[in-house]
């Protein structure tokens, strides 16, 4: 019996392109792929993993975990609409923080060599960027706070349990097998997606804040050393690419390379307005090399949006909470005729 590595979000953009990457560059593992399809897609899964369809918060990742006895564990699992979540509270801690919990839990039971868990640039807050590994994180919304006590909890059973991890924050991940067709997270997919069916590209203020955007496969080398290096045992990384853009300025080479669009100013969300990181320690302990400029990134994940189908966008028919939500989120007749 091969020894197996279980992904969890595996029919999203991380899990399905590192499931790729890995039955490319060692089929010697089983890969096991867990995931609800609430944010990705059958499609996105090859043939060769052996598939769970099921929530990480279920009772079932115990059996999965005692039947497969994984090597390691990449946890991409996680519902990232950020500026979303103070609006679905309940959801947003169930979907992150309680299901990193049962992952935790089943990883200790079966003595995992290491525990990869992809964060989020959403613990620092609105900080002072760029953002280093050793800054105090102080996240603004619940998306951030689940995350950062993920981060904790990990740690600690690091320390009781002896768990063995490397918690790494990605930011802005963008790339073939993204979900284009999410209301509320990933901008360069929702841009697409407006393109394509003839709507305006939607920027949220003035679009002068500032993020780093991070293609997919530059990405999929390092998240393997995370699994396997000594150097990342037990270690915090700023996982992509370390050239900051603003909004506008990202919008406008998207429209480049799609040869049109127009852009649609909306209501200021609450959010960090600059938000970019360290990339040194990437380099030094994941061997992180930042080759694909952004103008080249969209330009294949482009070629691939094109062929895709149409699908229904996912949209909450009812939240947790409606006070103060944005007027471009609002479930109404009226706001919905301008809304993404």
């Amino acid at each position: 019996m091969n020894e197996s590595i279980v992904i969890t979000g595996v029919a999203g953009l991380i899990g399905s392109r590192m499931a790729d990457w890995l039955l490319s560059n060692f089929p010697e593992y089983e890969v096991v792929g867990i995931d609800n399809l609430s944010g990705g897609y059958i499609e996105n899964i090859d043939s060769r993993i052996t598939f769970y369809n099921t929530d990480c918060a279920s009772s079932e990742i115990r059996l999965i975990f005692e039947r497969h006895q994984p090597k390691l564990v990449y946890h991409f699992a996680a519902y990232a609409a950020e500026g979303l979540s103070p609006f679905i509270r309940k959801f947003n801690y169930q979907n992150n923080l309680l299901a990193t919990a049962n992952i935790i839990n089943e990883s200790i039971r079966q003595n995992v060599e290491r525990l990869v868990f992809t964060s989020s640039m959403a613990v620092y807050g609105a900080g002072n960027p760029p953002f280093d590994e050793s800054d105090q994180p102080s996240p603004i919304d619940p998306y951030g706070v689940a995350k950062y006590a993920c981060e904790m909890d990990i740690q600690i059973a690091g320390e009781q349990h002896g768990l063995d991890w490397c918690i790494i924050r990605p930011h802005n991940v963008y790339g073939i097998k993204q979900n284009i067709w999410d209301t509320y997270r990933n901008v360069l997919g929702i841009w697409m997606y407006q393109h394509l069916n003839n709507q305006p590209l939607t920027i949220f203020g003035d679009g002068k804040q500032k993020r780093a955007f991070s293609f997919i496969d530059d990405c999929l080398s390092p998240l393997w050393q995370a699994g396997v290096s000594p150097q990342a045992s037990k270690q915090i990384v700023n996982l992509g690419s370390a050239i900051e853009y603003s909004i506008l300025e990202a919008s406008e080479i998207l429209r480049e390379v799609m040869e049109g669009g127009e852009v649609l100013f909306q209501e200021q969300r609450h959010e960090v307005k600059h938000a970019h990181p360290t990339w040194r320690k990437s380099v030094k302990v994941l061997g992180f090399e930042d080759k694909t400029d952004l103008r080249s990134g969209l330009s294949i994940m482009w070629d691939w949006a094109q062929k895709q189908p149409q699908r229904d966008r996912f949209r909450w028919s009812e939240y947790e909470l409606e006070k103060g939500i944005y007027d471009f989120w609002k479930n109404s007749k009226e706001s919905s005729k301008t809304t993404v």
